[in-house]
C-alpha cells in the first residue's frame, strides 16, 4: 500500500482557515459535482505523490513471457537450466551474427535502416519501462508526444545527414532545397508545437507525473537517437569504422561470458552477479586480440576503408577511392626487447591497426560500463531484461547497452585524431553555392596555387 501524502493540500471545505470561494464559485464548490470529485480523487490516489515512494513501493512489473521456440524447448529439455540458457543463448548469438553479415554484404545501404530499426525498438523499450513504472498510460496526449517527439529529433538528425552528404542530389531537386535550407528552423518549429502540446495536456494535480514523464522521454532520445546518428555518421567515415567497434563489442560480450561460465569465480561488480573477473579479464585480452585481426583482415579491401560517398551519376552509394595512410602497411622497428625474443627488428603493419587496439580496449574495458549502468537501470525497476524480443538475450536494448557507448567513443576518437578536411563535403558544399560564389571561389584558388608555385600563370599574348 503506498503512502501518499499531497504536498500543499489545504484544509477541507467548512475547516478553520479555509480560503474563500473563488468569483463566481458558490460555497460548498456547486459548480462541482460529486461525480467529477470523486474521479479527481481516484486518480489523485492513483498517482499520489511520487517523491515519497521508495524502492520497496515501485509496482512490480509482471515477469516477461518465455518466447522460446518449441522446437528449441523440445530439444534442450533433457538440460539443466544453466546448460539450456547457454545452448538458447548460442544458439540466438549465431542467428544475430549471421543476419549482422547478410545486412553488411547488403551494403551501406541496408545498413542506416538497419540502424533505424534498432533505434526505434530501442526507444520503445525504455519509454514503455517508465509507463509501466509510473502508470502514466492514461495521461493525456502523452504516448503520442513520446512518439511525436522521437520523430521531431530523428527528422532533425538526418536531416543534417542528407544536408551534409547528398548535397549534389538536394541541388537537383528544389523542394529539397527549401527543406534543406530552413531545416533547423522547420525542426525547431516541429519541436515547439510538440512542447506547447505538452504545457496544453498538463492535468491538474498531477503536474509532477506529467513532468517525470517528459524528461524520461528527452533522456530516452537522449541515448538512443543521438547516439544512432553518431553511428551512421561514423559509417561514412568507411565501413571499417562501423564494423571494427561494434564486432569488438560483440566480441567482448562473447568471450566474456564464455570465461565467465567455464572459469568465472570471483564477483566483479554488484549491479551484475553474474559479472566475474575471469570474464572481464579473459574477454580483454580476447577483445584486443580480435579487433587488431579483423582491423588487418578488413584494411585489405576498398570496400571496407573507403568513406562511403552519395554519387548522384549513379544514383548509389559508392565505396572506391585510393586508401589513405591508414589503410598502407607500413614498417615499424620492433622494442629491443621484443626483437630479442621474436629476433625480428621490423614488423609491417597498417596504421589502422594500432587505432584498433585503442577501440578495442574501449569496447574490453569502458564499454562493459554500459552494461553496468543498464544493469542498475534494470534493479532500480525491478525487472530483469528490457524486454523478451530476442529468447536467452532480453530485448535489443539488453544487446545495444554498450553499443550506444561506443559509438560515441568512436566518433569523438574519429573526430581528435584522425579525421582531416574531406575534399569530398567541400566539393559538395561548393556545388551548392551561387554562379558568383563559386567563381569568385575558383579565382582565389587559382591566385593562391600560383603563388605556392602548383599552378603556372596564363601566358599574356
Amino acid at each position: 500500500m503506498l503512502e501518499l501524502r499531497h504536498r500543499g493540500a489545504g484544509p477541507g471545505p467548512g475547516a478553520a482557515g479555509a480560503p474563500p470561494p473563488r468569483e463566481g464559485e458558490a460555497a460548498g464548490g456547486d459548480h462541482e459535482t460529486e461525480s467529477t470529485s470523486d474521479k479527481e480523487t481516484d486518480i489523485d490516489d492513483r498517482y499520489g505523490d511520487l517523491d515519497s515512494r521508495t524502492d520497496s513501493d515501485l509496482p512490480e512489473i509482471p515477469p516477461s513471457s518465455d518466447r522460446t521456440p518449441e522446437i528449441l524447448k523440445k530439444a534442450l529439455s533433457g538440460l539443466s537450466s544453466r546448460w539450456k540458457n547457454w545452448w538458447i543463448r548460442g544458439i540466438l548469438t549465431l542467428t544475430m551474427i549471421s543476419l549482422f553479415f547478410l545486412i553488411i554484404y547488403m551494403g551501406s545501404f541496408m545498413l542506416m535502416p538497419s540502424v533505424l530499426s534498432i533505434q526505434v525498438k530501442c526507444f520503445h523499450e525504455i519509454i514503455t519501462i517508465g509507463y509501466r513504472v509510473y502508470r502514466s498510460y492514461d495521461l493525456p496526449w502523452f504516448r503520442t508526444l513520446s512518439w511525436y517527439f522521437l520523430l521531431c529529433v530523428n527528422y532533425f538528425f538526418y536531416g543534417e545527414t542528407v544536408a551534409d552528404y547528398f548535397a549534389t542530389f538536394v541541388q537537383r531537386e528544389e523542394q529539397l532545397q527549401f527543406l534543406i535550407r530552413y531545416h533547423r528552423f522547420i525542426s525547431f518549429a516541429l519541436y515547439l508545437a510538440g512542447f506547447c502540446m505538452f504545457v496544453l495536456s498538463l492535468v491538474k494535480k498531477h503536474y509532477r507525473l506529467q513532468f517525470y514523464m517528459f524528461a524520461w522521454t528527452h533522456v530516452t532520445l537522449l541515448i538512443t537517437v543521438t547516439q544512432s546518428h553518431l553511428v551512421i555518421q561514423n559509417l561514412f567515415e568507411g565501413m571499417i569504422w562501423f564494423l571494427v567497434p561494434i564486432s569488438s563489442v560483440i566480441c567482448n560480450d562473447i568471450t566474456a561470458y564464455l570465461f565467465g561460465f567455464f572459469f568465472g569465480r570471483t564477483p566483479l561488480i554488484k549491479l551484475s552477479p553474474k559479472k566475474t573477473w575471469e570474464g572481464f579479464i579473459g574477454g580483454f585480452f580476447s577483445t584486443v586480440v580480435f579487433g587488431f585481426t579483423a582491423a588487418y583482415v578488413l584494411s585489405k579491401y576498398q570496400y571496407f576503408v573507403c568513406p562511403v560517398e552519395y554519387r548522384s551519376d549513379v544514383n548509389s552509394f559508392v565505396t572506391e577511392c585510393e586508401p589513405s595512410e591508414l589503410f598502407r602497411l607500413q614498417s615499424y622497428a620492433l622494442p629491443p626487447f621484443l626483437q630479442a625474443v621474436l629476433r625480428w627488428e621490423t614488423v609491417s603493419l597498417y596504421p589502422f591497426q594500432i587505432h584498433s587496439v585503442a577501440l578495442s580496449t574501449f569496447a574490453s574495458l569502458i564499454g562493459p560500463f554500459g552494461g553496468f549502468f543498464a544493469s542498475g537501470f534494470k534493479r532500480a525497476f525491478k525487472i530483469k531484461d528490457f524486454a523478451n524480443t530476442i529468447p536467452g538475450h532480453g530485448g535489443i536494448m539488453d544487446r545495444f547497452d554498450c553499443q550506444y557507448l561506443m559509438a560515441t567513443f568512436v566518433h569523438v576518437y574519429i573526430t581528435s585524431f584522425i579525421r582531416g578536411p574531406n575534399p569530398s563535403k567541400v566539393l559538395q558544399q561548393l556545388l551548392v553555392l551561387q554562379p558568383e560564389q563559386q567563381l569568385n571561389i575558383y579565382r582565389t584558388l587559382k591566385t593562391h596555387l600560383i603563388e605556392k608555385g602548383l599552378l603556372q600563370p596564363a601566358l599574356k599574348v
